[in-house]
């Protein structure tokens, strides 16, 4: 798989993010947490994680729900996933 241009992705991921969770995009910081920064809930978690799996075709282990709480943390379980890592 070719390299994962990282600031798209970033970006796409946070537009997820502050799409789901009704807030404005520059909200969606790399390191806000998004359970107390963002009033993110558990079906919002879930939500995300369906968007990311339905937009690259990747399957996310219900195990990384837990791990999903920043955007720099997403970043990193998509690209392990996308990459196939």
């Amino acid at each position: 798989m070719p390299n994962i241009d990282t600031g798209y992705l970033e970006k796409e991921l946070r537009e997820i993010v502050a799409e789901i969770v009704e807030v404005e995009p520059g909200e969606v910081t790399l390191d806000s947490d998004f359970v107390e920064a963002l009033g993110m809930d558990s079906m919002q978690a879930l939500e995300i994680m369906a968007a990311i799996e339905k937009k690259y075709k990747v399957q996310i282990p219900e195990d990384y729900l837990g791990k999903i709480m920043t955007l720099s943390g997403l970043m990193e379980i998509t690209e392990k996933i996308i990459s196939g890592k």
